[in-house]
């Protein structure tokens, strides 16, 4: 049987060939799953005439921004395929892809880097740019659900999340596949560019985004809240809409995109150590297997998503009480479970009976557990009925300075426990494959990437369900203000319930993403150490066989690395505050407006908005040439061993620092939303306008840019610079083993490069235009 030519070319068993094209299937079944879930949230009723023009004037500022971004990042992806077109001509071909298509390799393996990356690049803008568009058509819908009931916005704000992780799945799944369809063996070189092309957009939405939408939340806050004492999303605010658009944009198009390109370096890596292990044993199975486990999971994903409304209509007596789900949070907790237990019996299946290998299966197990584990971890340190959020309500009393250090404190210990997550299942893949060599160690750790985010279906849902019950709530302030029956305050409620569990799942997402994020850069350092022996070899020099730290080059990489990811981050957060305090400033203005605090004048919301988008495009060009510019310049004057150790230091630092922000801003919302559900008596300091709640809205205002920019941010950041350095890797040892002039030309290469990252940080540090409008 001869399949897609995967027999004759790949040397694929029938049983493999099958399977491949199973894989190819369940990617189409996954599209398939979002497509019938779209029409079942699109044939929900959008409210009331006030809710929908709220929903329009939202829909339509999102929809400029993505427009305008995408206008801004064209020309830098544009010149980036050209260079990595001509890439493949400074440094052969790899042996595999000299086999595989002989004297021809050099040309195709350019042509397909570069269709890879232009084919990564498109679907992780598909994801983001759909996935946000649906969260806007559901968050209407959501907020109207809620008048009827609990279960009925839950279901619509949950699917309408599926939707986008089902198309990360499917798009994640097919890339990947196919690319190893058309080159074999070859692939890693192919997928490299698909990786870069993913990892670039979502650094691009995820940075845009996630300025634009904190900027204005920021500004709604200050002075809504604390200055005017006035509810959330006020419509008198003149920031209101900005804060709705900016979820969407921020939460939903960026988030969107950065799990996708999660989904696609674990393939990556996988794919590409697989490969390795294949050239030396001659077993297929190493490629295969994490194949069909990405396929069992978006099986998985459809069962566990499909389930979720189920959960809270079980009884809450009798034999199956204890399925009986309490709350949202509890409800999609267990679909995540159904989805883990599913997954992991047909991978033990699949590694008995196909691999004949137990401790693949037990790899996938440990992923999908520290995917599980993660849930009740982020949980604990970030849900309102916890100790930890309980701690920082407490400390409201005592004014902002206590809260936001209790705040700082629960975000610093969150990072550690999660981090000993981590190192655990590292461990436990060094224990399974220690005596096998350290490619099987390595292709064990991107085995636990691959089980970690086998459930992406969930993860997204999880995540966009957030930002789509947040604006569900501002939708249902804004057109129910003026409305206190009985009817209005129980759907005021359900928003509030459903949007307060939205702030715990999208911290969960957000640990589960630079988890991710880690375990995919470790396994690719493989990868880079094998490039760059390969090139070594061609030019008769010493091979690196490790990164030795005791080297003073390597050690002033590691603490250049580890310092990035503060630099990156302070940048975004200065864009934030600059961009917030000019957003004050208007809304401060606009109060002033004869009649707008009476409700007879309506805000000029577009002057808002145009501010939080000057902002963020700003910061796009600057901030990816930072993370792209960096790692090549390092390499160029201290070499490939030292950025081996730059590399290092960036997924470290970035790992502690990205967690601790998340869950520090993640337990700041809640605190301030627990504040929120008291009875307002502000004779005993509870509630809404009350001291203690003003104290929890400035620690919210801290906790937005940490958890909403800068930390997610580093995510796409840690990746971008780690592909940027596997694919350059090859090109820097040819070029800085040379002597003399050689050498004098490569420095100066690195000063230009190094200029420009210093323009870029000064061009950040810069005034954002006001948009007058």
């Amino acid at each position: 049987m001869d399949l897609l030519w995967l027999g004759s070319r790949h040397g694929l068993s029938d049983f493999e060939q099958i399977a491949i094209v199973g894989v190819v299937i369940t990617a189409f079944i996954s599209l398939l799953y979002a497509w019938l879930l779209r029409g079942n949230v699109l044939k929900k009723d959008k409210g009331t005439k006030k809710m929908q023009e709220v929903w329009d004037a939202i829909r339509i500022g999102a929809d400029s921004y993505l427009d305008r971004q995408l206008k801004t990042i064209l020309p830098l992806i544009a010149v980036l395929t050209v260079v990595l077109f001509l890439s493949v001509y400074v440094v052969p071909p790899s042996a595999e892809a000299t086999d595989e298509f002989g004297a021809s390799a050099q040309i195709i393996v350019s042509i397909g880097r570069t269709v890879a990356f232009i084919m990564g690049a498109s679907f992780s803008l598909l994801v983001g740019q759909l996935g946000m568009r649906m969260a806007i058509q559901a968050n209407v819908r959501a907020a109207s659900a809620a008048r009827r009931s609990l279960n009925e916005s839950l279901t619509i704000a949950y699917y309408a999340g599926t939707i986008t992780g089902m198309l990360t799945d499917g798009l994640g799944l097919f890339g990947g596949t196919l690319i190893f369809i058309i080159f074999g063996t070859a692939a890693p070189d192919a997928l490299l560019g698909f990786g870069f092309g993913g990892t670039l957009l979502a650094l691009f939405m995820r940075v845009g985004g996630g300025i634009y939408t904190k900027a204005a939340d920021v500004g709604a806050d200050l002075v809504g809240k604390v200055e005017k004492d006035i509810p959330e999303d006020d419509p008198r605010n003149a920031a209101v809409v900005a804060d709705l658009v900016g979820d969407n944009v921020g939460d939903c198009a960026g988030m969107a995109a950065d799990i996708f390109e999660s989904y696609e370096v674990t393939i990556v890596s996988a794919l590409i150590l697989g490969l390795a292990l294949v050239a030396a044993t001659g077993d297929l199975k190493w490629i295969v297997y994490p194949l069909i486990i990405r396929a069992i999971g978006v099986i998985s994903s459809i069962l566990g998503t499909f389930t979720v409304p189920i959960w809270e209509k079980m009884p809450k007596k009798g034999i199956f009480g204890f399925l009986h789900a309490h709350d949202a949070e509890e409800a999609m907790f267990r679909s995540y479970e159904v989805s883990s237990v599913n997954t992991i019996i047909w991978a033990f299946a699949l590694a008995l009976w196909y691999a004949n290998d137990w401790k693949l299966a037990a790899l996938t197990t440990v992923g999908v557990g520290l995917a599980v584990v993660f849930n009740p971890l982020t949980s604990y340190f970030t849900a309102t009925k916890r100790p930890p959020v309980k701690e920082i309500v407490a400390s409201t009393n005592t004014g902002p300075a206590t809260t936001i250090l209790s705040g700082l404190a629960v975000g610093m210990e969150s990072s550690v426990w999660a981090l000993i997550v981590i190192a655990i299942s590292f461990v436990i893949a060094l224990l399974l494959y220690s005596g096998e060599g350290a490619i099987y160690v390595l292709y064990a750790v991107a085995m636990i990437g691959i089980g970690m985010l086998s459930h992406t279906g969930n993860n997204v849902a999880m995540d966009s369900y957030g930002p789509i019950s947040d604006n569900a709530n501002g939708i249902g302030e804004m057109a129910w203000h003026d409305q206190d029956d009985e009817e209005t305050r129980k759907a005021r409620q359900i928003m509030a319930d459903l949007d307060a569990v939205g702030n715990t799942t999208k911290a969960i997402t957000k640990g589960i993403a630079i988890a991710s994020a880690v375990i995919a850069a470790v396994s690719l350092f493989a990868s880079y150490i094998t490039d760059v022996g390969r090139v070594q070899g061609q030019l008769n020099i010493p091979i690196m066989e490790s990164i030795r730290v005791s080297d003073t080059a390597v050690f002033v990489g590691l603490l250049l690395g580890g310092a990035l990811p503060w630099l990156f981050s302070s940048l975004s957060i200065k864009a934030v505050t600059r961009a917030a305090g000019l957003i004050v400033l208007e809304v401060r203005r606009q109060f002033k407006i004869p009649g707008l605090m009476e409700g007879k004048v309506k805000p000029d919301y577009a002057q808002v908005v145009g501010i939080s988008t000057a902002a963020a495009q700003k910061e796009l060009i600057p901030l990816a040439l930072i993370s792209v510019l960096t790692p090549l310049a390092i390499g160029l004057m201290l070499g490939v061993e030292a950025l081996g150790g730059f590399l290092a230091g960036i997924i470290l630092s970035g790992q502690l620092l990205a967690v601790f922000m998340s869950n520090a801003g993640g337990a700041w919302d809640n605190a301030k939303k627990a504040i929120e559900d008291e009875p307002r008596d502000l004779a005993a300091n509870t509630g809404k306008g009350s001291e203690r709640h003003k104290a929890g809205v400035v620690g919210d205002t801290v906790g937005d840019p940490l958890k909403d920019t800068a930390g997610p941010a580093l995510n796409p950041m840690i990746k971008v610079v780690n592909t940027v350095s596997l694919l350059a890797a090859p090109v820097i040892v040819k070029y800085t083993s040379g002597e003399g002039a050689a050498q004098w030309i490569v420095w100066g290469i690195a000063i230009v490069m190094m200029a420009i990252v210093g323009w870029a940080i000064f061009r950040s540090k810069g005034k954002a235009p006001e948009l007058k409008v």
